[in-house]
């Protein structure tokens, strides 16, 4: 992750966010101002995302330096030219190994085309992304919430969003995936400060850094 300065319109939504929901001021209230995390759009962005599918925050940033520093691994042509040996020792399971090689080969084929996300509504996006193999919709959320930037993405999935709700709100029971996805929608059309607002949370109630180190 990449860390730059929150842009105006989150600013402002973040406001509108509080007045509809009053719970949301003791986020940068007790952990400070958002830390407004990024990941670059492309192929880059997406695999990072897609190493980050159901391990650890930890293990996931581990694998992802160990497999940036081989050549060429950021671009598609270049992935595909790395043999098994080398992505094992990075870290990737045999699923990971087909998953990269499969996102590759559609975005070498256009099948996949992530310059056009951009002029996608967010359900065409979203539906886009998660048709690939190895991509669902945690995937196509999160790099769409983080490497496009989008307003209302909720990765209504998400364990920690889930658990930082309950925490947040005192609530007797951890929400599950589909009770999350109808609470969130409360906060549209900003549901991705919503997301990023109850990460911050949780990240400080845990005392973890605010930011990522890759």
């Amino acid at each position: 992750m990449s860390v730059t300065p929150i842009p105006p319109w989150a600013r402002s939504g973040i406001a509108e966010l509080c007045r509809r929901d009053p719970a949301f001021l003791r986020v940068e209230a007790e952990a400070g101002p958002l830390v407004w995390r990024t990941r670059p759009r492309g192929f880059a962005g997406l695999v990072r995302t897609l190493f980050g599918q159901q391990i650890s925050h930890r293990a996931a940033g581990a694998i992802w330096c160990r497999y940036a520093a081989l050549p060429k691994s950021l671009d598609p042509e270049g992935s595909l030219q790395l043999n098994d040996e080398q992505l094992r020792a990075a870290g990737l399971s045999r699923n990971k190994v087909a998953h990269l090689r499969s996102l590759a080969a559609a975005c070498l084929s256009g099948s996949l085309r992530l310059d056009a996300l951009p002029a996608m509504a967010d359900d065409v996006a979203l539906a886009h992304l998660a048709a690939q193999r190895g991509l669902g919709p945690w995937t196509a959320q999160v790099y769409l919430l983080f490497a496009e930037q989008r307003a209302d993405i909720f990765p209504y999935g998400d364990v920690a969003l889930a658990a930082s709700l309950q925490h947040l709100r005192g609530l007797p029971d951890r929400p599950a995936s589909r009770q999350l996805l109808v609470l969130s929608g409360e906060w549209t059309p900003w549901r991705s400060l919503a997301a990023r607002l109850l990460w911050q949370h949780w990240r400080h109630a845990l005392g973890r850094p605010l930011a990522d180190a890759d």
